[in-house]
């Protein structure tokens, strides 16, 4: 197992915590990850492209004109693919569905390796826990000053729901608020430290280390 300190909301260390070697100490798997946030984008996917076919196009309730005599090629409908406004064959539908699934223990495994980077290159802070009672970003950004956080965009990870965190958070851009059960690949992929406190962190462990 490796350590890591553990601060409080005034930036100094109270303790050091032990980390779940299986879980922040593997060697990172660059396949299952790439794999994972393939996934994890499919299934975010909506299908918005949606053409009409001859059926549900308007118009074209009659034969435009008679079978014979025009010159024209024959023709039962303005609604047939041929003609311009008509339906459309084979086009984009909206009910495609994009979705992709991933094995648990993959997933697993790719969460783990994301993480043991993290701590890798010191990007997890980990604090004794959250204990703001009221809302206020001005506060809020002076406890992040006051932790070892270089300039960069944070992933804050609670236990649980913390409204006055989350209002405190909510007009820093580069701050995300989540809670342990929700942690993903993509956030982790995209944030440049992960902040979460002791509870949540043991969440985490307890999440990916189930069999």
């Amino acid at each position: 197992m490796s350590n890591i300190k553990v601060y409080n909301l005034k930036g100094e260390e109270t303790s050091v915590l032990a980390l779940e070697k299986s879980i922040f100490g593997v060697e990172p798997n660059e396949i299952l990850v790439s794999e994972a946030v393939r996934v994890q984008g499919a299934n975010h996917r909506n299908s918005i492209a949606h053409t009409k076919t001859r059926g549900e196009v308007s118009g074209g309730g009659r034969k435009p004109y008679k079978q014979k005599g025009t010159g024209n090629a024959r023709a039962g409908s303005t609604r047939s693919p041929l003609w311009t406004g008509g339906g459309v064959t084979f086009g984009p539908r909206k009910v495609r569905n994009y979705s992709l699934s991933m094995n648990v223990k993959s997933r697993r495994v790719a969460l783990a390796s994301v993480l043991s980077e993290i701590v890798k290159n010191k990007k997890l802070i980990v604090v004794k826990d959250f204990d703001i009672k009221e809302v206020s970003t001005k506060n809020l950004i002076k406890i992040l000053e006051k932790l070892p956080i270089e300039e960069g965009k944070i992933l804050l990870v609670l236990p649980k729901v913390n409204v006055e965190l989350e209002l405190s958070a909510a007009n820093l851009q580069y701050v995300k608020v989540i809670k342990a059960e929700n942690i993903n690949i993509v956030d982790l992929e995209k944030y440049n430290f992960l902040l979460t406190s002791v509870e949540a962190l043991t969440k985490i462990t307890e999440n990916l280390g189930k069999k």
